[in-house]
């Protein structure tokens, strides 16, 4: 019998890294090409296209050109995009309280704490802030599916 494929969820701060070469940009693009090569299935939050071409919107390497490539990119990925509502909402907003995170980081939390997956991210301030929630972890620990 065939295992399903992994599902992993990413946030903003990962996905950034497909498209500029940072620190963890080499873990990220290896969780990219797991997706893309259909080892792996990638989950996040309706937010993240937007969060994504908004933190791309401010760095220096990015016009208005680039942007559009990239939200191209994002569509053409055809990741799984949750979205924010209900008890999503309600996990989110009580993740948000409860970590002293914004709403948008919360609902990455939220997803992953309510799908019970692991849910990677390369944000620091994120990390420390849930340091107890035992879903969230960094991308450096992302390792391929045996």
């Amino acid at each position: 019998m065939e295992r399903g494929k992994e599902i992993v969820i990413l946030d903003a701060s990962v996905v950034v890294k497909w498209f500029v070469d940072e620190e963890h940009t080499e873990a990220a693009l290896t969780a990219r090409d797991d997706y893309r090569d259909g080892r792996t299935d990638i989950w996040s939050t309706q937010l993240l296209p937007f969060e994504v071409l908004n933190a791309l919107r401010y760095n220096p390497g990015f016009g208005l050109d680039e942007l559009k490539s990239a939200a191209r990119a994002l569509e053409q990925y055809r990741l799984a995009l949750h979205p924010v509502l209900g008890e999503m909402a309600e996990v989110s907003a009580t993740a948000a309280v409860d970590l002293g995170i914004t709403l948008y980081d919360a609902a990455y939390v939220a997803l992953a704490k309510t799908m019970g997956r692991k849910m990677y991210t390369a944000d620091e301030k994120l990390l420390a802030k849930a340091a107890k929630v035992k879903e969230v972890t960094h991308i450096e620990e992302y390792s391929p599916p045996s």
